[in-house]
């Protein structure tokens, strides 16, 4: 018996539809609640429609909607008497549900509809599909991608903390050679202290506070002392009411660094321990430490849901549609705006590094770099990202630690 059962899920139900190999409805069975006796109910039902018969393909599949569908979609992937009978349980993208949708004429837009649109998706089955993953790597996963997140979010802090920096000290930039963003610095922008009042300030007096809230950080505290000195007697004043709410929105983004800073060091602990536990080849290429691999492998998961390389680059939307009529085909065609944004932000990122780090991967850089007159460097970076799509693929499909001179395997 081949059983295929798609799930149309919302935030409260799940919409159901049972197909057979050949296409034919098998049951009309109710929406459930999406929550736990919702999904154990149908379940059950599985179950009992497969009872008494041999299981040939039993293939479960739901469209990617974020919370609403990973909660049921870990349910039946983790359930031990589905797993028996050899289950497969899908995520699938929503844009190739609706894009299936429309070889249907005359369609009506229903939950009912959709759940048979997705079993019969299931039964055609050409297309590209996200298996569930393993618990491991959807923690993992989480992991990554709130470190991104906070990443992103520091950025804009940080820039928004420049901004402002201008307006209490608009010269600051330009005169100091020290980071902004350096504890010595956000402990003196903390304080609070008025423009004339630095000015003011002794450089002896400045150079013994620098090193005392930056950890004896400076190589030449009275150096940075001058400098500061030099920036904020050039600088512009301010009215003491603007100046001291200037000073309160400094203030606040600073704690608002450091938060998320002890943020990232706490998920960066949990990132390192349920990385100890699995396979990871990827740290041995130069170039890729432990953020990148982390991220690449927590999008991936387990190597063997992608039957080869080129499953990888698609999931992560490293292709180019081809646009061609007749005899005509467009050289200069778009990247896909498809696939996981996080897997391409970590795979660009790594071949950035890897470039640097690894001769044959400059190389191909540079070449690719000189075939186009514009957006040379956008071009060049993902099309290095593609090619480093095939060496992860083989050093995590085959467990293999990297080593120069062509010794790693790569499939034809």
């Amino acid at each position: 018996m081949q059983l295929f059962v798609g799930l149309d899920v919302s935030s409260f139900d799940i919409k159901v539809c049972f197909l057979n190999g050949e296409g034919v409805t098998l049951s009309s069975f109710p929406p459930v609640s999406n929550d736990l006796p919702g999904a154990t109910a149908l379940r059950d039902a599985i179950l009992q429609t497969i009872d008494g018969q041999t299981v040939e393909v039993l293939k479960i599949g739901l469209e990617s909607t974020s919370v609403y569908s990973f909660h049921p979609a870990m349910f039946f992937h983790q359930d031990e008497e589905l797993r028996a009978l050899g289950a497969q349980v899908f995520l699938m993208n929503p844009k190739q549900i609706a894009n299936f949708k429309k070889s249907y004429p005359d369609m009506d837009k229903t939950d009912e509809i959709d759940a048979f649109v997705i079993a019969d998706y299931l039964r055609f089955g050409r297309f590209s599909m996200s298996v569930v993953k393993e618990s491991q790597y959807v923690a993992l996963q989480q992991l990554t991608r709130s470190r991104y997140q906070l990443v992103h979010q520091m950025t804009k802090e940080k820039q928004h903390f420049l901004q402002h920096l201008s307006y209490k000290c608009n010269t600051f930039q330009e005169n100091v050679e020290s980071s902004v963003f350096g504890q010595a610095m956000m402990e003196l922008f903390f304080e609070k202290y008025s423009l004339e009042e630095l000015a003011q300030m002794s450089i002896e007096d400045l150079a013994a506070y620098l090193p005392s809230k930056g950890k004896n950080g400076f190589h030449d505290p009275e150096k940075v002392a001058k400098f500061i000195q030099k920036a904020v007697r050039s600088s512009y004043r301010l009215d003491k009411v603007v100046e001291d709410s200037i000073d309160l929105i400094l203030g606040t983004i600073i704690e608002l660094i450091r938060t998320m800073k002890a943020q990232i060091k706490q998920i960066d602990k949990a990132i390192t321990k349920i990385m100890a536990g699995l396979p990871n080849t990827l740290q041995s290429l130069p170039g890729i430490g432990p953020v990148f691999a982390a991220g690449i492998i927590a999008e991936i998961g387990q190597i063997e849901r992608f039957k080869a390389e080129a499953k990888i680059a698609k999931y992560a939307g490293l292709y180019w549609q081809k646009h061609q009529s007749g005899r005509f085909t467009a050289d200069d065609t778009s990247l896909s705006h498809n696939g996981n944004q996080y897997l391409r932000y970590y795979l660009v990122e790594a071949a950035n590094s890897v470039r640097r780090h690894v001769p044959e991967y400059q190389a191909y850089y540079e070449k690719k770099y000189q075939e186009v007159p514009k957006h040379q460097h956008k071009r060049a970076l993902v099309l290095t990202a593609r090619k480093l799509v095939r060496l992860v693929d083989a050093l995590l499909r085959n467990h293999q630690v990297y080593t120069p001179q062509g010794s790693v395997k790569l499939e034809a």
